[in-house]
């Protein structure tokens, strides 16, 4: 009888080993997967929280142009331009006072964004003329806002000071204008001033500026070569008066 118990006895134990280790061999891959799903599942958060952390494009608005600038308005309620209450619009570049006061839109006009917001602001020219002697030159910035200018800031130039050129690079505003010592005569109009501009809020803040002689100007307003910058293809025009000889 202990004969026959003999090999029931091992050949139980022999099942027992195999069932046990099988049972661990499970154990381990239920283990495994389960280790692997919080992996899994902690990479797609990351994807999803990558991709809500990458910024969406700020929109930029639609091209700005230097030909709009002759239909827009020119001062603001925060910016009054040469002390007017209210804004005053250019009709084909040009506005008239009840007292005969002139608001004329220059040649020299430019693209470019000046605010950082990636959209193309308008730099552009304007003159007010009395009726009198004195013409007061005005260097005006638009911002481009939703593809319409916007009048944002302004810095006068001076009487009797023509723009030769307005350009916008890197972010500043470069203008070429004919100007005077400070105790020069009105009439003279000895140096060529370069000047370069930053927008800061409503501020048109001068960087620097440099200097240079001159002897083919004269002092009326107007000069022989006064234009547009090379990058700002489509600046509205405006009529010429004579010059006398």
């Amino acid at each position: 009888m202990r004969r026959k118990l003999v090999p029931v006895v091992a050949l139980t134990m022999a099942c027992l080993l195999v069932v046990t280790a099988a049972c661990s061999t499970g154990n381990r891959k239920k283990r495994n997967r389960s280790a692997d799903r919080p992996a899994g599942t902690a990479v797609e958060r990351d994807d999803v929280d990558t991709a809500r952390a990458t910024p969406t494009p700020r929109p930029t608005g639609d091209r700005l142009s230097c030909l709009e600038l002759r239909n827009t308005l020119v001062g603001s309620r925060k910016v009054r331009y040469r002390g007017h209450a209210a804004p005053i619009r250019l009709a084909d570049g040009r506005w008239s006072g009840p007292d005969g006061t002139t608001v004329e839109l220059q040649r020299p006009c430019a693209v470019g964004d000046l605010d950082g917001d990636g959209a193309g602001d308008a730099v552009g020219v304007v003159v007010l003329d009395g009726g009198g002697t004195g013409r007061f030159f005005t260097l005006a910035v638009w911002r481009n806002v939703r593809g319409e200018p916007d009048y944002q800031a302004q810095v006068d130039l001076g009487d009797r000071t023509p723009v030769e050129s307005v350009s916008v690079r890197d972010g500043r505003a470069t203008v070429v204008y004919l100007t005077r010592p400070a105790d020069g005569p009105m009439a003279e109009l000895s140096i060529r001033r370069t000047a370069v501009y930053q927008l800061r809020g409503t501020t048109l803040a001068e960087l620097r500026h440099t200097d240079a002689r001159v002897t083919d100007a004269s002092g009326d307003g107007d000069t022989a070569d006064s234009g547009t910058a090379p990058d700002s293809p489509d600046s509205p025009t405006r009529k010429r008066r004579p010059r006398s000889r």
